[in-house]
């Protein structure tokens, strides 16, 4: 990977992946910083069936796949691909948030939705598709996916540089658990920050904190160490390991422990 932005920690069974994917993530422009977090390539070559799951997370992606740029709204299902033979992909990560000012309405609209970037945002995709899936170079990819994002001319909004602080800090620090605390430290009510996730993240307070929790019990699932999983779930916020299981499983699922020795 030539960067570390993201969470590496949402690509699932990352031994196995190795084997069958490369991934790399770009940082995104100048131009773009205040929306865009990252883009990401992934290419695979593999003599059968590979499946890959990644956790979502809080962020909006555009993806370039079956000729159109799709815009993935954030969902609550699994992720899973199933990549055969030779191929690449290439997406944009927004922030958390920057999605807002390039689709210019509540992001909650996309939620658990897939759609081609051409119908939502009124600039034909098809032609940066078609080109980022040709026999071109990372760059070259990149330079396409900037040149249609700046040619939508989103505008600056100051609110997204707030969600995001806010995304941070549910992501960083563990100690937050509940969506009161978070709403505690943007001194605003619960409702109020319900409705700000939901119109500039596209889903509430409670999942997203709940999900970095998920990505942390990951992040030690992939350290290869023992992990005493009933001290991680207090750690984490759950009420007992049963809990942090039950959770992991709902999103992975398998449990922890089993995930960790297949992992």
């Amino acid at each position: 990977m030539s960067d570390q932005r993201g969470s590496p920690e949402a690509i699932l069974r990352p031994t196995e992946a190795a084997r069958a994917i490369e991934v790399e993530r770009v940082p995104a422009s100048d131009a773009l910083a205040e929306t865009v977090d990252y883009h990401w390539y992934v290419g695979w070559r593999t003599d059968q069936p590979h499946r890959q799951q990644v956790v979502p997370q809080p962020r909006v992606h555009l993806a370039a796949e079956h000729g159109r740029l799709l815009v993935h709204g954030i969902s609550r299902k699994p992720f899973v691909r199933t990549l055969e033979g030779t191929g690449h992909t290439i997406g944009v990560a927004f922030h958390p948030g920057g999605f807002r000012p390039v689709l210019g309405r509540s992001v909650g609209t996309l939620s658990g939705t897939v759609t081609p970037a051409g119908d939502l945002l009124g600039l034909d995709d098809r032609p940066v598709a078609a080109r980022v899936l040709g026999d071109v170079g990372v760059a070259e990819m990149v330079a396409a996916l900037e040149e249609y994002l700046l040619a939508l001319d989103p505008r600056p909004d100051p609110v997204v540089a707030v969600v995001r602080a806010l995304v941070a800090q549910a992501e960083e620090d563990r100690s937050l658990t509940r969506a009161e605390q978070l709403a505690e430290r943007a001194s605003t009510s619960l409702r109020s920050l319900q409705r700000l996730f939901t119109d500039y993240v596209g889903i509430g307070p409670k999942w997203v904190i709940a999900r970095f929790r998920i990505l942390d019990a990951a992040a030690a699932a992939h350290g290869g160490q023992a992990v005493d999983w009933a001290a991680l779930a207090t750690e984490l916020g759950y009420t007992d390991q049963a809990h942090l299981t039950r959770a992991f499983t709902a999103v992975v699922g398998t449990p922890p422990a089993t995930y960790a020795r297949d992992a």
